[in-house]
């Protein structure tokens, strides 16, 4: 054997040895004091993603480049083509390098102080009782980690006083310049390429957002806002906060919007209009396609689209287990359900929300022992990109 062969027997050897002590602990107790917010509420610790793409370098800085620039080593898959419709992960996670593992270094610059080009993420810390532990760290595409300096956020609340963290999926732009925080009687908007804030006074308890062309959705349990990004302009919108799903970048303000409405049973979808939100249709989700028993029982956390393709975290039917854990991908258009992610029922319930679309077409999802994972669905192929990291992650498209 020679020194090239050796080398790479040892790269091999060691590139799927996992942590000896995963946070996954810590993440259940976390989940197990967050109070019920409604289907919806395993969200409070998820992870948010639409992503990849080439990473950028930003205009020259005052001071010196703390971390060297850094290039998106993510790359579409070449494996063979899935067998079927019904996936499971692999025992153990194969984890590639990526610039969104950086999500981990510790703050060295304040926004302020070097505003970004482009944020490729937004991370808060949670400790193990699901409170902020630190500020929300903003991940620059030239591998700095900022800390969000401009503004102090509080915790959302809803009308019964329940709290949660004041990151959410969905509240980071898809070009990564803006980031929408909903507060209790107002949303802040941040201009993280100059850490201007601006301030539009809304009513109600709002919690979540998610971004729409240009205008960001922004509600909570019984009013949603549509809230122009540049004039900052508010008109109510007749959809819900909850149940929408987070548009595709690339579609166009003019594009209609899609409700993924999550009831035990009898799960479906709702297209409505992108102005009031007039309802334009309505279908079931069907299964028709998944071989029996499979079926999808209820969706949580949002729901992504690509194309016209939908993903989203659901309980499902999985051979004689009823409330498994599991990941859809369904056509939009007609509500069928074309892959399905079987998780099995030993894991958190709630585990594993999705976070996005890469730009080839693979779902991005938090997947133990994976804060961030990622999912091909033509492929079947499924690889880590960033460990256990305590906390909620919002990802720019």
């Amino acid at each position: 054997m020679n020194e090239q062969e050796l080398r790479h027997l040892l790269t091999s050897s060691v590139e799927d040895v996992l942590p000896s002590q995963p946070a996954t602990a810590g993440w259940e107790r976390a989940g197990r004091t967050r109070r019920n917010r409604r289907a919806a509420g395993a969200v409070a610790l998820a992870v948010a993603l639409a992503g990849g793409g080439t990473v950028a370098a930003l205009r020259p800085p005052d001071q010196p480049v703390l971390v060297p620039p850094i290039a998106s080593t993510v790359t579409p898959s070449a494996g063979p083509r899935a067998t079927g419709p019904v996936q499971r992960p692999p025992a153990e996670l194969t984890f590639r390098p990526d610039p969104l593992a950086r999500l981990g270094d510790p703050v060295t610059v304040p926004l302020s102080e070097r505003p970004v080009q482009r944020a490729l993420a937004l991370f808060q810390p949670l400790d193990e009782e699901g409170r902020a532990d630190g500020p929300v760290r903003v991940l620059g595409d030239d591998g700095v980690v900022r800390g969000l300096d401009v503004v102090t956020l509080a915790p959302t609340r809803d009308a019964g006083g329940n709290e949660a963290a004041a990151l959410k999926p969905g509240v980071l732009s898809p070009d990564g310049r803006s980031a929408a925080f909903p507060q209790t009687g107002e949303l802040i908007m941040v201009d993280l390429t100059t850490a201007a804030v601006r301030r539009t006074p809304l009513d109600g308890y709002l919690e979540l957002a998610v971004w729409a062309g240009d205008r960001v959705l922004v509600g909570g349990d019984s009013r949603t806002y549509a809230v122009d990004r540049i004039s900052g302009a508010a008109s109510p919108i007749d959809v819900s906060a909850w149940d929408v799903v987070a548009p595709d970048p690339s579609a166009g303000s003019a594009a209609g919007l899609v409700e993924s409405v999550g009831e035990w049973g009898g799960p479906k979808l709702r297209s409505r209009d992108a102005g009031g939100g007039t309802i334009r249709s309505e279908q079931r989700v069907s299964g028709s396609a998944l071989p029996l028993p499979y079926q999808v029982n209820e969706f949580y956390g949002r729901g992504w689209l690509h194309g016209q393709r939908l993903a989203q975290a659901a309980w499902i039917t999985s051979g004689q287990i009823d409330g498994a854990e599991g990941v859809a991908v369904l056509d939009a258009r007609t509500g069928a359900v074309t892959h399905l992610l079987n998780l099995g029922r030993e894991r958190a319930k709630g585990c594993c929300p999705v976070l996005g679309w890469d730009g080839w077409g693979a779902v991005l999802l938090r997947l133990e022992p994976a804060a961030l994972a990622r999912w091909n669905p033509d492929t079947g192929e499924i690889t880590g990109i960033l460990r256990d990291l305590r906390g909620v992650i919002a990802l720019a498209g």
